[in-house]
């Protein structure tokens, strides 16, 4: 059995979105408008830790439709065109009373790590650059884009919920 940090204490959660919630493919056609492959398994997800309470953003260092149309979708907060997203996490954990100590990101790349390095536990896709890994408590079985937000939100949702149920 796989061990993983304690993730009954998350409160809010980042996510980064090219590479997290897309397979970081882009297809462009001849107008130059930009197509992204997503997985529906996410959604799910992702309205199971509403449900539980939690408070989610997409963080992306582009301004870009398909991450403003994915977002609202989903119903996410997104801040685009994020230079420093540990800067942007910090702010909003400040403005939700939460400590950083509380809060998970998502990333896949190199502009990730200071976020990630600046909570409490860090998450990676499968299929993250490499030298992201050793910035993530937890890497996910399934690559982004490909069910990857889903399997984290399966792992927080289930770590929350047992810890509430009575114990038999």
């Amino acid at each position: 059995m796989v061990s993983y940090p304690d993730l009954r204490n998350i409160q809010i959660i980042f996510y980064d979105f090219d590479g997290v919630f897309t397979d970081n493919h882009v297809l462009v056609d001849s107008n130059g408008v930009e197509y992204v492959r997503c997985s529906r398994f996410d959604g799910f997800g992702i309205s199971r830790l509403r449900s539980l309470g939690l408070i989610q953003f997409i963080i992306s260092t582009e301004v870009n439709p398909v991450v403003s149309r994915r977002a609202e979708k989903l119903q996410l907060p997104v801040h685009q065109s994020v230079g420093d997203k540990a800067e942007v996490v910090a702010k909003v954990c400040g403005e939700h009373g939460i400590a950083l100590e509380h809060a998970a990101f998502v990333g896949n790349d190199i502009n990730d790590i200071d976020a990630m390095r600046s909570v409490g536990i860090a998450f990676t896709v499968a299929d993250a650059y490499p030298s992201v890994f050793k910035h993530a408590a937890i890497i996910t079985d399934r690559p982004g884009g490909q069910g990857a937000v889903r399997e984290i939100c399966d792992l927080i949702g289930d770590a929350i919920e047992s810890a509430s149920s009575p114990a038999p």
